[in-house]
């Protein structure tokens, strides 16, 4: 008999160990049918490691009421090519990793390095939220749409673990440092103190800020933030923590939580004359901050998403240079079979940050 994932059939079809959603608060790995190119540009990559992001917790939550039973989930993963089509350049066995952004990069968006408004954008995962329906990476096997576009190979001198955090959350930490425009001695703000708070810190770092003030709700976070040589408070602290630091208020500051009292926190302590970039993910209606500070203060407030496609040698620059390892925020890592436990670790902020392993190379625990 041969193993789910490594050749069993179902109906003829070969078939693999999947992440699946079945509802908030819901989701197991089943067996499911393996992905097949579909298309001369694809490419089906074999898992190696994949994370669990903040956005697949909007789902579990029950905050995408028409999320759709059944999705694969997962936007962060890196592996090895099992098999590619025709017109995508890489060769069976290739160490790759996938940007979460699925882009044709052929049309005048893509042209332009606008990923994201390209008229054929998905993300892995995401069932219909973002683009057409694909299937995620928290599986043994991801078919890669576009593939020449989507896919990168990995440095020999970068990890599996280290290069899926290229294709999301880091990238959009450095997007966030600049679309903040942080500057060298700059004292730097950041509103959320999750993975993608982390990450955007110590991108501020390496892009020269003097000072990085950290604020979250949650002790646990704080502590984190601290450890990594942050200045931790507690959200309504920002505003006074700041204009004891520099005197008048953070030069640059980033909103990586995605709510609205995040972002009117984030406006709140910012100098005047500064930039305040949202990259948490926001759904609001309103105009959710004082824009009477805002304008008093003549603050440019923007919003900004991660391309990894347009972003990844920089950042995996930053990685090959020894400056920043992405690696150092992961506390869980866990056999793929263990996915039920990993969304209930991250969902309970027991866990800071959590990567599968599909390969079975988990470490024991």
């Amino acid at each position: 008999m041969t193993m789910p994932g490594t050749g069993a059939e179902r109906g003829g079809s070969p078939t693999m160990r999947a992440v699946v959603y079945h509802g908030p608060g819901s989701v197991r790995v089943d067996e499911v049918e393996r992905p097949r190119i579909q298309h001369p540009r694809d490419v089906i990559v074999r898992v190696t490691r994949t994370a669990v992001c903040g956005t697949d917790l909007h789902p579990y939550r029950g905050e995408l009421p028409d999320f759709t039973p059944g999705t694969v989930l997962g936007h962060e993963f890196a592996g090895t090519v099992h098999e590619a089509g025709a017109q995508a350049p890489f060769a069976a066995g290739t160490r790759v990793f996938a940007s979460d952004v699925v882009a044709c990069g052929r049309c005048p968006a893509c042209a332009r390095g606008w990923h994201y408004q390209c008229p054929a954008v998905t993300l892995f995962g995401c069932a219909d939220v973002v683009g057409a329906p694909l299937a995620g990476g928290q599986a043994e096997f991801v078919r890669v749409p576009f593939a020449d576009v989507v896919l990168a190979a990995t440095p020999d001198d970068v990890t599996d673990e280290q290069a899926l955090f290229v294709g999301d959350v880091l990238t959009t930490g450095l997007a966030a440092v600049h679309g903040a425009e942080v500057a060298p001695g700059d004292l730097v703000a950041v509103v959320g103190a999750g993975p993608l708070g982390l990450l955007a810190g110590l991108c501020a770092v390496t892009a020269g800020a003097a000072r990085v003030v950290v604020a979250d709700p949650v002790p646990a976070r704080r502590d984190r933030a601290a450890g990594f040589g942050f200045t931790a408070v507690a959200p309504e602290q920002l505003d006074e923590a700041v204009r004891d630091a520099g005197g008048r208020g953070a030069d640059a500051v980033i909103e990586a939580v995605g709510s609205d009292a995040a972002l009117d926190c984030a406006v709140r302590a910012a100098a005047p004359h500064a930039t305040v970039c949202a990259v948490g993910v926001h759904h609001s209606t309103a105009m959710p901050f004082p824009t009477g500070l805002a304008f008093a203060r003549e603050l440019t407030v923007r919003f900004a998403v991660g391309d990894p496609i347009r972003m990844r040698e920089q950042v995996l620059a930053l990685i090959r240079s020894g400056r920043l390892d992405p690696s150092r925020i992961v506390t869980h890592r866990l056999p793929l079979a263990d996915a039920a436990t990993a969304y209930r670790l991250f969902d309970r902020r027991d866990a800071f940050k959590v990567v599968l392993c599909p390969d079975g190379t988990a470490p024991a625990t």
